[in-house]
């Protein structure tokens, strides 16, 4: 009977230890400001794919001319993917369809990419598609940006 307690207080603790990890670094994430909810599809296929697979929920970062990718439920203090300001290209923008309003927040905007020849797709809200596109356009000058 005590080694049944003992092994559920365990499980116990390292279950609130996970979760208060996952908010600690959540809170690191956002720490230096700049971060937006951001869900990521990566190398997404020409005709748009509507049945909700291959997304990732996640947090986004500025960080100078770079946007970097957090998986949410990651422990991992790196980003997962990190995309460069000069080498992201708009090919469109379109509201979620069909299974895919599910899979994502809503009220996002599905904004489709082209980074260094991979095509992704970023789903963020309204107000987060608008300071995104204003970060592309804000780029120095010399820098080529291709906003559709």
């Amino acid at each position: 009977m005590v080694l049944a307690l003992t092994v559920c207080g365990v499980v116990v603790a390292l279950v609130v230890l996970g979760l208060f990890v996952f908010g600690l670094r959540r809170r690191l994430i956002q720490r230096s400001g700049g971060t937006f909810d951001c869900s990521l599809r990566w190398d997404v296929p020409e005709k748009p794919d509507t049945s909700g697979k291959g997304w990732g929920y996640g947090v986004a970062r500025y960080n100078g001319d770079r946007v970097e990718w957090y998986r949410i439920f990651s422990y991992s203090p790196r980003p997962r993917r990190v995309l460069e300001r000069s080498a992201i290209e708009v090919a469109g923008r379109r509201v979620p369809e069909g299974e895919e309003e599910l899979a994502l927040i809503s009220d996002h905007i599905v904004l489709t990419c082209l980074h260094r020849g991979t095509r992704l797709e970023l789903a963020m809200s309204e107000d987060a598609l608008t300071g995104f596109l204003a970060w592309l356009e804000a780029a120095p000058p010399g820098q080529r940006v291709n906003v559709a």
